[in-house]
């Protein structure tokens, strides 16, 4: 039930082209099932945040298709779908995660958190403490995506 749950929020949040497959979401609340947050309220699911850890800077495309299991700490925790239900949308749950994001980075000893985004979501991110660092090299659904690092503080 959480499975569908989940692919209801990603397929009203991404294109057709961006939005992760239920057989993608499902694998990866599997296999990285520690870099996989989910927001509950009242029994409905609110939002979630995800991605694996990899130890590049920036993410690339072939993480939206395969997922291997994490490395026990360090890299960067790459968010590959932050998706918020309608019902929950502008409530902070969007920010709530990526600060609980923060504390599991923090945890696990990880760089940071490395993420990208569209243009209009830049000042989203920077004003949830990510730096824009141009560009991405990604084009991943034919779009253009901005790389955004969040820094461990704690190294």
């Amino acid at each position: 039930m959480i499975g569908l749950m989940l692919f209801v929020s990603n397929k009203i949040n991404f294109s057709p082209e961006e939005a992760a497959i239920p057989e993608a979401l499902a694998e990866r609340l599997e296999t990285i099932c520690d870099t996989f947050l989910i927001t509950e309220i009242d029994g409905t699911v609110a939002g979630y945040i995800e991605g694996p850890v990899i130890s590049e800077r920036y993410l690339t495309d072939d993480l939206f298709y395969k997922v291997t299991p994490n490395a026990s700490q360090g890299g960067y925790i790459a968010v590959t779908s932050l998706s918020i239900s309608k019902d929950f949308k502008g409530q902070g749950v969007g920010t709530s995660l990526i600060a609980a994001f923060k504390d599991l980075a923090i945890a696990q000893k990880r760089q940071g958190i490395s993420l990208t985004c569209q243009d209009y979501l830049i000042t989203y991110y920077e004003m949830n403490g990510f730096i824009d660092e141009g560009e991405s090299k990604s084009n991943h659904g034919d779009s253009i995506w901005y790389n955004m690092v969040w820094e461990n503080p704690e190294g």
